[in-house]
């Protein structure tokens, strides 16, 4: 059974943790991505919400926006292509999305 928690969009996350599943990430990491991603998208999950300070956008809140580009043209509106991108991100940069939500943690302001 997928890790999900009671906000946003229960298809997008029930989405990453399907994804999740097929990169090899557990049900811990599982319920590390999920609060990290309902913590940085405000619980919407949505792949249109845009942090109104930051300009941080989508579903893993990619600042430059942009970047996500590199995972797939539709990746203003399109929820697993913004998942992807986020899990490369998250591969490379942490290693895992426990590691990602220790960081998130660790400072103020959250970030990761």
């Amino acid at each position: 059974m997928a890790v999900l928690s009671s906000h946003g969009s229960p298809a997008n996350e029930r989405l990453a943790n399907r994804m999740a599943a097929a990169r090899g990430w557990d049900r811990t990491q599982q319920g590390c991505l999920d609060k990290l991603w309902t913590e940085e998208s405000a619980g919407t999950w949505s792949p249109t919400v845009t942090d109104p300070l930051s300009g941080a956008y989508g579903i893993p809140q990619a600042l430059p926006a942009g970047k996500m580009a590199a995972a797939g043209s539709d990746w203003q509106t399109n929820a697993a292509t913004q998942i992807r991108w986020g899990f490369d991100y998250i591969a490379g940069r942490y290693g895992t999305p426990c590691a990602a939500w220790a960081f998130e943690t660790s400072h103020y302001p959250n970030w990761y």
